[in-house]
């Protein structure tokens, strides 16, 4: 169970315990003191704890009256409680959360192929807005609620959220991590991007692990605990703005490929699986990409692993490479229409 679920069921489970313990001290009080029947003993401790003032079944001895009085005042307490937590759950909105919740458990369940984002802060919110306007299904691990019960009710779709500690195995199964397609760690702490990192690829080899660090020294920490790229946001933001003295219109057209700028383009990468049957096998001249839909293929990767920038007109995709897309996303959308099987 995840913290955000523990926090908000313990004082349920606890008023819930509270009255078991409650009539079980009544039933076997009954019975000890008493010696009552289980049924006799029972049925005291109904009357009792409901105070509906019905009649002892026998005349209590002198220590069984005792012992009803401190069990009474020993219920009103809890009577209190349980009354208190049930307000709230019902009147405040509790129990629709806990619904919400299971809601939630049982919907990333259900998820394959997703992206785990650890973090919700400036980054991890920025690779959720990114991710989501890409389509992509992602999982959220963040420790603070009002953080995303806050970015919940500013969004028109479903955030899905596990509340812990992302660095804990429980965590990051609770998120999906072993049907996961990819993480994104962006947790301030170097430290904790490297335990997440080191966690995740022992989970799922087969993961894609972006992590954020602030330091240079942690950049080869955390390819050897399983990255498979670290982003260093101070670093590039400091080169960002070196080369918009240097070279600004370089940089206004990166950020348009960015989707920073007025004009968004959008880079898109199209494998060779995807292509329609009877498109395989063709040259990038004979596909004709850029007079079908406006788009223009910039680049290749080819199965070997080896990127081909501009490549050759009479070149032939083979199954392995991805063709590296750039165009406007109505471009892109007229491609993957006419393009995609």
């Amino acid at each position: 169970m995840d913290f955000w679920k523990r926090a908000n069921l313990s004082r349920f489970a606890t008023a819930l315990l509270l009255t078991v313990v409650s009539f079980s001290v009544g039933v076997i009080g009954f019975i000890t003191i008493e010696h009552f029947s289980v049924a006799d003993a029972f049925y005291m401790t109904m009357i009792t704890v409901s105070t509906v003032g019905f009649g002892e079944l026998h005349p209590l001895s002198e220590t069984g009256r005792i012992f009803v009085s401190f069990y009474i005042f020993f219920n009103l307490l809890v009577i209190a409680y349980l009354v208190s937590v049930m307000t709230t759950y019902i009147f405040d909105g509790e129990l629709r959360n806990v619904f919400n919740m299971l809601r939630n458990d049982q919907e990333i369940r259900n998820l394959e192929n997703h992206v785990i984002v650890c973090g919700f802060g400036r980054n991890g919110r920025k690779a959720y807005d990114e991710l989501q306007a890409n389509g992509a299904q992602v999982v959220v691990i963040e420790q603070n609620q009002q953080l995303m019960r806050a970015a919940a009710e500013t969004l028109p779709h479903t955030l899905f959220a596990v509340f812990g500690d992302a660095t804990s195995d429980e965590s990051l199964r609770q998120a999906g991590v072993e049907r996961a397609r990819a993480v994104i760690t962006t947790l301030p702490k170097d430290a904790d991007n490297v335990f997440v990192a080191l966690t995740a690829r022992e989970l799922n080899e087969n993961l894609t692990i972006i992590a954020r660090a602030s330091l240079k020294t942690s950049e080869s920490k955390l390819l050897r605990a399983g990255a498979n790229s670290v982003v260093m946001p101070d670093e590039i933001g400091g080169s960002h703005m070196a080369n918009l003295v240097m070279r600004p219109e370089v940089i206004r057209f990166v950020e348009m490929i960015s989707g920073l700028g007025p004009n968004k383009l959008r880079l898109e990468e199209f494998g060779y699986a995807q292509l329609r049957r009877e498109l395989r096998g063709r040259s990038i001249r004979e596909l004709d990409v850029r007079s079908r839909t406006g788009a223009t293929v910039i680049g290749l990767k080819l199965a070997t692993g080896e990127l081909v920038v501009s490549p050759n007109a009479d070149t032939r995709p083979v199954p392995g490479d991805v063709l590296l897309l750039l165009g406007t996303d109505e471009q892109i959308r007229t491609l993957l229409t006419q393009f995609r099987g």
